[in-house]
Order: structure tokens, then C-alpha cells, then sequence
């Protein structure tokens, strides 16, 4: 077993030398191994990891790798273990943890920024200035799990005492994993204001963050709430979440649609979480004199939009990251309380033995995959580690 100084185990939940972790070679190629288990540091936990959500940037890291940066550059044929939205069990405690104990539920977040830079100070910690920078040297404590840091696609990982959430008992291990995806709509919400009451909230785009979004904003008092898409499945989860209306994008003028909702003068606030050429000229022209724009995903290529109308009518453009401003700890109250029922965007569930076929739903959306969960409850890999 790894230097156990000054870490804090328990006899009821013993820790094993080695465990099974999928680990990223040529692109697109994932591979389950045996895999020595991390040892937590100073304000750091180690986590029995229960369940991992799929992300769409979980599939851009094995295919692209970006934006991961792994050991000064691509995280390519490192041993590198990829995979963000994870919650699990706290198994062993680092020196000096108190906030938790061992046996607590917890979901996390990715980042633990450095706490030194700019950002950090501002509790930016999701724009820390040494992303990736610190190439695997810890003293600048920036870690971005699954991304500078292994990941979730295993059965432990190390984090942040800063990125964990404890997790009720009356929820789910794969509703779990859906904080950080609430967090991050979250956390949009946040940067446009916050206080939303009465005010009308464009989303654009029904993935998984859209989708939370317009639950968020609905809880946040916002009204109206429209939710812009082009699968009808999914417009029809966004009514159930709170949309007010839906916008079929196909067969819709958008722009007009949205406006004869929410009144000629246009939204208050517009997020689009498609992240294409015509949904952000789309959330430019949509929106009202003096109105909000966040752009929630990151569009593959560089676009063009009509950054005269947002000048001449002072509307404010706003690019989030992840889930910064503790977005994810205010997103968990909002679902410990049924706020809203979030574990409606997960759709499919596989044991983390079957990671491929997983992430193969997530990508070609079969079955109109929306969140496909990985759980390890039940699992072969599991059981082998315990023997």
C-alpha cells in the first residue's frame, strides 16, 4: 500500500492496492487495466467511485484530446484515465481533512483552481490561470479531474476537499452524478445575474445542460421559460422540467416564435447550449435592449455573428466554463429539495465493464440516449478488486 502518513482509513471500508481503471492510448482507444489507487494529499479525499455520468466533452478528450492537458500536452498514451461527473464514497481521508467523513455519499465538481492566481481569489476558479500549466506538479494545487488529473472511469480518484458535495440519502447514485450538469446551468444563470424572478429566459439547445437550464431558471422564479430545439422528445422533457413553450427549430421562425412569447422587445436572458453559427446570431437577435447572452457551449469552429446589434443595443455576451462560483453546491439544494426532477435527462445506465457500448450510445445517441450513466454497482471489476 501506498505511504499511508497522515492519512485516515477505516477497517469497515479497506482500501486495496491496485484497482480496474479504463485508461485512454491512440485516440479512441480505451483499454481496463490494473492501476495502483491514488493516495490523497493535504485537503484531498479518496473516492470510492459509485457512478460516472457521460459528458459530451468526455468524448471530445478521447476522441481530440482537447481540452484535457495531461503532463504538458495531449493526453494520449500517458496512462491517463479520463471521465468528470462522478460521485462515489469517501474512502480514505487526507491529512488534516476534517469536513468529511469516511463512508459520506458525495458528488464533486472538476476543478479545484490553484487559490493563487487572479481568478481564483475571485472564485473563478474554473478560468484558474494554471489550467494545465502546472503539468502534473501539484504545488500549484490546480487539479481539473478528467481532464489535468485522472479521471472517474475507474473505481477511485483523489479530489479536492473543495470540489466534494455530500450527497443525501434520499438520492440516487446516478441523480448524483447529475449535479455537476445542473451546476454548470447553474452556474450560467449566476454570471447573467442570478436573480431571474419574473424575468424571461430563452434556452437554446435540449442536451443535458439545456435541459437542466430550463429547470434551474424555472426554479429560479423566471418566467416565461422557452426552450429552443429540434427533437421532439426532448422539447417534450423540457415541458416537464418547466418550459413555459417550446420552439420546434425545424419548422419555426425562432426569432419571431420567441418574440411573440415573451413579448416584441425580446428576451431578458438567452443561453444557448447548441454553440453553432446560427444559435448564437439566433440568442444576439432574440434578445432585448440591455438583455444577457451566455454562451454555454463551445462551438467546434470560429463563427460569425452580428456583433453590431449587440453593440448598438447594449446587450451583454457572457462565455462560462464548467461549473465555477460554487454553482454545483447551490444546484445540489435545489435538487436535494425537488426543486426539480433532473434524473429525467438520464436515460440509459451500463456497468463500467461495457464503457465502449456506453459511450457509444452517448455519441451516436441511440435510443435517444440523452445522459448515459456508468455505474459501479454490481461490477465485475468491482468484485475482482475485493478478492
Amino acid at each position: 500500500m501506498w505511504n499511508a502518513d497522515g492519512v485516515k482509513f477505516a477497517d469497515a471500508m479497506p482500501v486495496p492496492e491496485q484497482m480496474k481503471a479504463w485508461v485512454l492510448g491512440d485516440p479512441d482507444e480505451l483499454t481496463l487495466i490494473d492501476k495502483p489507487v491514488p493516495a490523497p494529499g493535504r485537503a484531498e479525499a479518496l473516492v470510492r467511485i459509485d457512478a460516472v455520468a457521460i459528458c459530451a466533452t468526455d468524448l471530445e478528450v478521447i476522441s481530440y484530446g482537447t481540452p484535457a492537458m495531461f503532463e504538458g500536452g495531449a493526453p494520449f498514451n500517458k496512462n491517463f484515465t479520463p471521465g468528470h461527473e462522478y460521485m462515489g464514497t469517501i474512502a480514505a481521508l487526507g491529512p488534516g481533512v476534517d469536513e468529511f467523513e469516511i463512508g459520506d455519499r458525495v458528488t464533486v465538481e472538476i476543478h479545484a483552481g490553484c487559490g493563487q492566481c487572479k481568478r481564483c481569489r475571485m472564485g473563478m476558479y474554473t478560468s484558474c490561470h494554471n489550467y494545465g500549466l502546472n503539468f502534473g506538479d501539484m504545488n500549484k494545487g490546480h487539479r481539473a479531474n478528467g481532464f489535468t488529473t485522472n479521471g472517474g472511469f475507474a473505481e477511485y480518484a483523489v479530489n479536492n476537499i473543495n470540489t466534494m458535495i455530500k450527497v443525501p440519502d434520499t438520492m440516487s447514485d446516478a441523480e448524483a452524478t447529475l449535479v455537476v450538469t445542473a451546476g454548470t446551468s447553474m452556474y450560467g444563470l449566476t454570471e447573467l445575474g442570478g436573480l431571474v424572478a419574473g424575468e424571461s429566459v430563452v434556452v437554446i439547445g435540449p442536451g443535458p445542460i439545456g435541459l437542466l437550464a430550463v429547470a434551474v431558471a424555472k426554479s429560479l422564479g423566471a418566467s416565461p421559460v422557452v426552450l429552443v430545439g429540434t427533437r421532439e422528445n426532448r422539447n417534450q422533457i423540457g415541458l416537464e422540467l418547466g418550459a413555459d413553450a417550446v420552439i420546434d427549430a425545424r419548422n419555426e421562425d425562432v426569432i419571431a416564435r420567441v418574440k411573440e412569447i415573451v413579448g416584441p422587445k425580446g428576451a431578458d436572458y438567452v443561453i444557448d447550449c447548441a454553440g453553432t453559427e446560427t444559435t448564437v446570431n439566433q440568442a444576439v437577435h432574440m434578445t432585448n435592449r440591455g438583455g444577457k447572452v451566455c454562451l454555454a457551449a463551445f462551438p467546434k469552429k470560429p463563427v460569425e455573428f452580428d456583433l453590431g446589434y449587440l453593440a448598438v443595443n447594449n446587450i451583454y455576451l457572457y462565455g462560462i466554463r464548467g461549473e465555477g462560483r460554487s454553482a454545483t453546491h447551490r444546484a445540489m439544494a435545489f435538487m436535494a429539495e425537488k426543486r426539480f426532477d433532473a434524473t429525467k435527462v438520464h436515460t440509459h445506465t451500463f456497468p463500467i465493464e461495457d464503457l465502449p457500448n456506453a459511450l457509444r450510445h452517448a455519441r451516436e445517441r441511440i435510443d435517444d440516449a440523452i445522459k448515459v450513466v456508468v455505474s459501479m454497482k454490481d461490477s465485475k471489476a468491482k468484485a475482482a478488486a475485493a478478492e
